[in-house]
């Protein structure tokens, strides 16, 4: 209890100026599943526009095992804040999804 009163009086305490991100909250597990998904669903619909329903969905289970191998994925959880994703999940291709993520 004591730590997560330091913690919260950190947040308070600390500029915002100096420590931008430090207590933004982050994307979590669920989100960074959804986010993978978004991804591998308009990377395939933007190489295969015309795939079958099959071929789109066998292409997507390629492209999230691909995204889970990632090193940007496995820090998800720890480095994507929830503005970053809301951006994330509203992008209408692959190119901008991946500029909210920078």
């Amino acid at each position: 209890m004591l730590a997560v009163t330091r913690a919260a009086a950190w947040c308070l305490l600390v500029p915002i100026v100096a420590f931008p991100t430090a207590c933004r909250p982050k994307a979590s597990a669920t989100q960074c599943e959804q986010l993978v998904d978004r991804y591998a669903q308009l990377v395939v619909t933007e190489k295969f526009p015309d795939a079958s329903a099959a071929q789109i969905g066998s292409e997507r289970d390629r492209e999230k095992r691909e995204a889970r191998g990632d090193d940007a994925f496995k820090n998800c959880s720890s480095e994507v804040s929830q503005t970053e994703f809301a951006c994330a999940m509203r992008a209408p291709n692959a190119d901008a999804f991946e500029k909210c993520l920078e």
